[in-house]
Order: C-alpha cells, then sequence, then structure tokens
C-alpha cells in the first residue's frame, strides 16, 4: 500500500484541500500549487486556483512557477561541488577568485570577505548591486555589477552579523563561472538539473510567454477590482540569485538530494544523481551562523529553522508576481513546496499547514512497527535503580521502548534517553544532549543466573541498587 493509500494521510489531504481552497477565496487567490515528499517519492501534490485567471488556465502541479531566491540553493550547490572538486576552498578571499571585487570596507579589524560569508550571508556586503532593479525591473548585467562595484562599500563590518545579500550570492554565480570556465547557466543545468531530471526547470529566464508559466498578479488593493499583472523580469547579472524557474514536482527533485545525505556510515559518494557527498549535503545543512534568538540560522546556503520543536532548512523566493517556499525536516524525510502566483501570496500558510496536517500523518505512516509485548517482556530484567559514582539511573520500559532517566532531575522527561537493541544485552544509546553519549553502547552485564550485575554505559559503568 501506498502512502497515498493510507487512510490517515488520505484525510489529512482532504483537510488539506479543503482549508487551502476557503483560504484563496477568502483571500482572493490566483493560484498555488503544491508538493508533499516523504524520503524519495512525491507523496502529493496538486494545483488550485488559476495559473492565468483571465484565461481560466488552472494551476497544477505541471505549471511553472518564477522561484526567486530558492535559486540560491542551486548556486550553493555549484560552489559546494566545486569546493569537493579541489577548484576552491570556503574560506578563499573572494578577491583571489575575482580580482575585480573592490567593494569598499571601512571598517577597522575585519577579516577579509570570503566564500564562506558570501554562503552564510556574514559578509556585510549591501543588499544589492549599485541598480534600483527592485524599483524599475531593470537588473543590471554582471559586467554592470563589475563596472560599480568599487563604488559600493560594506554596511556592516565582516563576520558581526546576519545580514541577506543578493549582491553576495550573484558574486558566488561569478565564481562559478569563473573556476569553470563557462557560463554560471550552463554549470548548473549541466551538473544539477541534468542529471537531476529537473526537465522543467529553467535557469536562463523562461520565455515569457511560455505555455506552462503561471502569470504574474500584483497584491489585491482597496477599491480595485482586478489584480495588475505585474512586469516580467529577466535577472541578468543577479541570476544566480534570483533568476530560476520550475515546478513543484521539479523542485521536489531537488529537495530528496537533501534526503539522500547517509548517515554517516554509508553516505553515497558524489556522482550520478546523488550530486554531492552525504558528508557534504550534511555540512550545508547544519547551522554556520545562529541567531541570537537561537531559532533561526544559516546553513552553507540554506535557511534554518526552529519550528514546533523541529529542525527544518529550506528557503523562500519572491519576486514581482510569485512568493515561493521550500521546507525541509531532513531527520523525518519529509518535504514541501508551495509556490504561489500573487505578491501577496503567502506559501508559509501552506507549507505550515501541509507540515502539521499532511506531514505528521506520514510520519505516523511510516513508523516502524514493533512487536513490543515480546520486547517488553525480555526486557523486565534490566528496569530497575542503578548508581555509579556519578549519579544515580532508572531503567523503565515506556510506550515500547527501554529508556534510561535521571530521577533526581526535577523534570527528567526531556533527557531520557532512549536503548535501542543492537545484541544480546547491547544497546545503542539516542541521547537528545551531546554529554549523554548517544550513538554509544550500553552493555547489560547478567550472571549466572540471569541477573544483572553491571551495566556499561560506553567504557564507564553502573550497579544496580534496590533502593535510593
Amino acid at each position: 500500500m501506498t502512502l497515498l493509500q493510507n487512510d490517515s494521510v488520505q484525510s489529512s489531504i482532504a483537510l488539506f484541500t479543503a482549508w487551502t481552497e476557503a483560504q484563496m477565496a477568502y483571500r482572493d487567490q490566483p493560484g498555488v500549487s503544491v508538493a508533499v515528499i516523504y524520503d524519495q517519492e512525491i507523496v502529493w501534490s496538486q494545483g488550485f486556483g488559476f495559473a492565468d485567471v483571465q484565461n481560466q488556465i488552472p494551476a497544477t502541479p505541471q505549471t511553472i512557477y518564477r522561484i526567486a531566491s530558492i535559486t540560491k540553493l542551486f548556486t550553493a550547490t555549484a560552489v559546494l561541488q566545486l569546493r569537493d572538486a579541489g577548484k576552491l576552498q570556503l574560506d578563499d578571499p573572494v578577491q583571489t577568485h575575482l580580482p575585480w571585487f573592490t567593494v569598499q570596507n571601512e571598517f577597522e579589524d575585519v577579516p577579509p570577505i570570503t566564500i564562506r560569508h558570501l554562503l552564510t550571508h556574514t559578509s556585510g556586503l549591501p543588499r544589492e548591486a549599485n541598480f534600483p532593479y527592485w524599483s524599475d525591473s531593470k537588473f543590471p548585467t554582471l559586467q554592470q555589477i563589475q563596472e560599480t562595484i568599487g563604488r559600493q562599500q560594506t554596511a556592516v563590518p565582516t563576520e558581526t552579523r546576519w545580514k541577506y545579500s543578493n549582491l553576495a550570492v550573484s558574486l558566488l554565480g561569478a565564481i562559478v563561472a569563473a573556476r569553470t570556465e563557462q557560463s554560471y547557466e550552463s554549470y548548473i543545468q549541466e551538473n544539477i538539473l541534468d542529471p537531476l531530471g529537473m526537465d522543467s526547470t529553467f535557469v536562463s529566464t523562461i520565455p515569457k510567454n511560455h505555455e506552462r508559466l503561471a502569470v504574474g498578479y500584483g497584491r489585491r488593493l482597496p477599491n480595485t477590482p482586478t489584480r495588475e499583472v505585474m512586469p516580467f523580469t529577466e535577472c541578468n547579472g543577479i541570476t544566480p540569485a534570483a533568476n530560476m524557474a520550475t515546478t513543484v514536482e521539479d523542485l521536489a527533485r531537488f529537495a530528496m538530494l537533501q534526503f539522500r545525505a547517509g548517515d554517516g556510515k554509508k553516505a553515497r559518494p558524489a556522482g550520478g544523481n546523488q550530486l554531492l557527498k552525504g558528508s557534504t549535503l550534511r555540512e550545508m545543512h547544519r547551522i554556520h551562523w545562529l541567531d541570537p534568538s537561537w531559532q533561526n540560522g544559516w546553513g552553507l546556503g540554506f535557511s534554518i529553522n526552529r519550528i514546533n520543536g523541529k529542525t527544518t532548512i529550506g528557503h523562500g523566493g519572491a519576486v514581482l508576481g510569485y512568493r515561493t517556499l521550500v521546507r525541509l525536516d531532513v531527520e523525518s524525510k519529509i518535504g514541501v513546496v508551495a509556490f504561489t502566483n500573487a505578491d501577496d501570496g503567502d506559501p508559509f500558510i501552506y507549507v505550515d499547514k501541509a507540515f502539521d496536517w499532511i506531514g505528521k500523518a506520514i510520519m505516523k505512516a511510516t513508523r516502524p512497527k514493533k512487536d513490543t509485548a515480546v520486547a517488553e517482556e525480555s526486557w523486565q530484567k534490566y528496569v530497575g535503580k542503578y548508581r555509579s559514582q556519578w549519579g544515580d539511573m532508572q531503567i523503565l520500559v515506556q510506550n515500547g521502548e527501554l529508556v534510561a532517566l535521571q530521577p533526581n532531575l526535577p523534570d527528567p522527561v526531556p533527557f531520557i534517553t532512549k536503548f535501542v537493541p543492537v545484541a544480546e544485552h547491547t544497546f545503542r544509546m539516542e541521547a537528545p544532549m551531546g554529554f549523554q553519549a548517544p550513538g554509544e553502547l550500553a552493555v547489560f552485564e547478567l550472571d549466572d543466573d540471569g541477573n544483572v550485575v553491571r551495566l556499561r554505559t560506553g567504557d564507564n559503568y553502573s550497579h544496580p541498587v534496590s533502593d535510593w
């Protein structure tokens, strides 16, 4: 049975569909396309409303949208491919690869701006190149950026705060071109899109009259009966930061790559449609800059957020007429992609609800089923109180799992360690805190009568006690 046939998943999709249709009606939205991913499959995808309101062309999972800043994830992937190939290092100064990078920096005691700074938005560079393209839709060429960057200066000291910059990622695209001696567009096409089978994705500007391109609409303004069709943009030198166009199903293929990172033991090597080593993907996904709130941060290209107790990665996008978002939970291998074709489209609300409803149903449907009755009976010999020189521990069977807790804590629940069976009397510890030795073994040593005489955790040990 497929996930789509699971009753709980079907019910959650029906709920999401009814809610989305109502939201679009009350918010008077033109179109939305959504895809929900589990590991290496698209569980469900659907379009709502219209890709073209005037001609009543429905939005579908095959509708193409401008994805704007989600383009940055492809640029970051290209940079990491080149790093792994030995063609650059993340801590190389930008000027090493772009001698024309002569931005003014009047701050004292700051390091040179590096590729890593560009990837993590910690360069201190201005948000944009020295042109008003978000106002007049006239985007500069790379040559124009090169000619004017010497007139720009850093806005904040490098490495002192997170500061989003389209200019920074445009420079990364220029580095990709410089190190490969081919255009940025052709590199992305040949080394990322083609291997992933992303046949409905455009790096160079999609033709304005493409039959599957959603029309981009403006905001719904007061006392205005219809939405304005927004100007069509050609991002030129800002292409590596904002120019791509694709479908939710095509972007799902890129999302699936992120779930092929491996667990560190059997991570796939780069090659074919793997594109990057598992270790490199994990490097991109983890925090490289943490916001002072501790709820948001930045990886190498990826936005990282803490939402409802779960860590997710992804990126949003906004260009005239389109608002887009991809969010992934790498641990559970669930992802959601939502594209809208309006300036007041809000892909976040659709992604939030899809995760909350459909994502939870998928997690429930894919949770391994355990023969808990047999396991719990065989584990009873381990249950009890244990003491070492450093503290006390109690072993319990809880919800079909063997767990260890520290009973002296005011609230031990957040610090519970799970014992996952790997061999006779031997368990691997899964713990929320790194100082609790996650990944190491817990071994119960028994006497000839089958009684526990010692519990080894790592290379240390505790002894059973009858009471505290």
